[in-house]
């Protein structure tokens, strides 16, 4: 792992996304080195040599200056990275982050695949609307080895239950499902008493990873070629519309309140987890969009 620090004029970034209005990342790269890792795009701005997964630039930047500037607004932390991969543990920067921010009246949304975050729950609790998503999209260990090199399942299950019973808002990103091999009933089983929120994303293949993920679907799970052949190179949609009504059926039979993400209002907090269907990713992009106009 090439790990080396540098010098950033600032952390906070105005941020395109629909879901908050800041993107912050105190990291370039990510030693978990997910094979699905759809921020792989940024090494066209990084100009390592190493492939993705085997180098992280740690950012150190400037004091933020008038952090009560961003009273009112949210920040989304680690859109491009995991802020408590291993190298968190040494440098800090998420919880240097955390402390410049302390007290300016920002909302803040972290998303990762660590326990680490565990440490920081100290700080996390006195943030207005804090959320903390773990991502999670099987409960099969020797699956999730070939896919990330982040903390097992059992670890991420563990810190979000300790962060629900803390007070803190959780998330269940099942993100991405792979079709035939992630089963997302058990992983709703697995979560419903430890966060207040699932969404569920479809795998959405792009970019360099595109081949790797077929090739490796082809060698360890030859049957499955078919689907994903009719899901990626025939662009047919059925499989998801299909796992749409189960879920709808499953929630309705549960109790628990299910919605595609381009429905009107999203999920607030309640005693039972709300499920967000995210499968179809522009009708979400221009329905979150509408929202925080």
């Amino acid at each position: 792992m090439e790990t080396k620090e540098i010098k950033v004029r600032g952390i906070m970034t105005r941020s395109n996304l629909p879901v908050a209005d800041y993107s912050v990342n105190p990291y370039v790269g990510c030693a978990h080195r997910c094979r699905y890792c759809y921020a792989s795009f940024m090494k066209r701005f990084t100009n390592h040599p190493e492939p993705w997964g085997e180098f992280v630039d740690v950012k150190c930047w400037p004091p933020i200056r008038h952090p009560a500037r961003y009273a009112g607004k949210e920040a989304f932390i680690s859109s491009v990275t995991d802020c408590y991969q291993p190298c968190e543990a040494r440098y800090r920067r998420t919880r240097a982050l955390l402390e410049q921010l302390q007290g300016s009246g920002i909302a803040i949304s972290i998303a990762t695949k660590s326990d680490l975050v565990l440490r920081d729950l100290d700080l996390i609790r006195t943030f207005p609307r804090a959320r903390v998503s773990f991502s999670i999209n099987t409960l099969d260990e020797g699956f999730r080895r070939e896919m990330d090199r982040a903390p097992s399942i059992a670890r991420r299950l563990a810190a979000m239950d300790e962060l629900h019973r803390a007070g803190i808002p959780t998330v269940c990103q099942m993100a991405p499902i792979f079709p035939g091999i992630t089963d997302p009933i058990a992983i709703i089983e697995a979560v419903l008493d430890r966060c207040n929120l699932i969404w569920l994303e479809n795998l959405n293949l792009r970019g360099d990873y595109r081949a790797a993920i077929l090739s490796w679907v082809h060698e360890r799970h030859p049957e499955l070629d078919g689907l994903y052949h009719d899901l990626y190179t025939r662009g047919d949609r059925t499989y998801w519309a299909d796992l749409d009504q189960l879920l709808r059926d499953f929630a309705a039979r549960r109790g628990l309140t299910y919605r595609r993400a381009d429905d009107s209002g999203m999920a607030g907090q309640g005693e039972k987890p709300i499920i967000v269907n995210y499968f179809y990713h522009e009708e979400v992009k221009r329905s979150a969009k509408a929202g925080r106009r």
